[in-house]
């Protein structure tokens, strides 16, 4: 058993599975990987079940009844991976927008003094690859809200490429995240950051998906204006 786990969150993602669940294992780094797949209709865990036969008990599957939402199925693996006893839990996209690669980098920032490493567009300058520039501005200026609203000193706020110390997770009352998209990567950020844990972010770049389509909608941008807000609110009645 390896002592870090990549949580993939899915939903119809059978064209880029396969790739992705590779990749992870073909890095030197020995990492286990959780797939939890909200019963896709295009048959992604089935494909998951398939390569669990060549991989054994280093991949692992939770399949859901339903589409639930981004921070629903995290929640989900998080709690699976504390039960596991992993000490480094990643999250990631299944879309190849984040290079598996780069999980190395997060896994080296927290084993040496982060205890929550977050796979950065924007800390140096802005490293997207094939985003319209409309949506670069829009995660862009999300993420200057957030720090201008929490007070957090952190650049990519919304980033969804992740490494906790279990002890983080741990330390989160994890049944009190209620967001789903841009807001959940934002509310995982800001209990960190009110719990005084040591963040750090690691630049990487930022390519779009090639293959499947994006979960992005206008509800969940709006979840993420509202939603700073509250938890700013929350924070000064202390009751976060």
């Amino acid at each position: 058993m390896s002592d870090g786990i990549v949580i993939i969150p899915t939903y119809n993602e059978i064209e880029n599975i396969d790739a992705i669940i590779r990749a992870v294992f073909s890095l030197s780094t020995p990492f286990d990987v959780l797939i939890v797949d909200d019963n896709s209709p295009d048959g992604t865990a089935g494909r998951v079940k398939e390569l669990q036969q060549e991989f054994g008990d280093r991949l692992h599957l939770e399949v859901r009844p339903g589409k639930s939402g981004l921070g629903t199925a995290y929640v989900h693996g998080f709690k699976w991976a504390i039960a596991g006893r992993y000490e480094y839990i990643f999250e990631m996209d299944a879309d190849f927008s984040h290079n598996p690669a780069d999980l190395e980098k997060l896994y080296a920032a927290c084993r040496n003094g982060a205890d929550m490493a977050i796979g950065s567009r924007y800390s140096r300058g802005v490293n997207v690859v094939n985003w319209p520039l409309s949506r670069v501005l829009l995660s862009y200026y999300a993420s200057v809200y957030v720090k201008l609203v929490t007070g957090m000193k952190i650049h990519d706020a919304t980033a969804g490429f992740i490494c906790y110390k279990r002890k983080v997770l741990e330390t989160i009352n994890l049944n009190k995240i209620k967001f789903v998209g841009y807001a959940f990567q934002i509310e995982m950020k800001y209990r960190a950051y009110a719990n005084g844990f040591v963040i750090i972010e690691v630049p990487i770049i930022f390519t779009d998906r090639t293959k499947g389509e994006s979960k992005m909608s206008n509800a969940i941008i709006k979840e993420a204006i509202t939603g700073v807000v509250a938890l700013r609110i929350k924070k000064m009645l202390n009751r976060l």
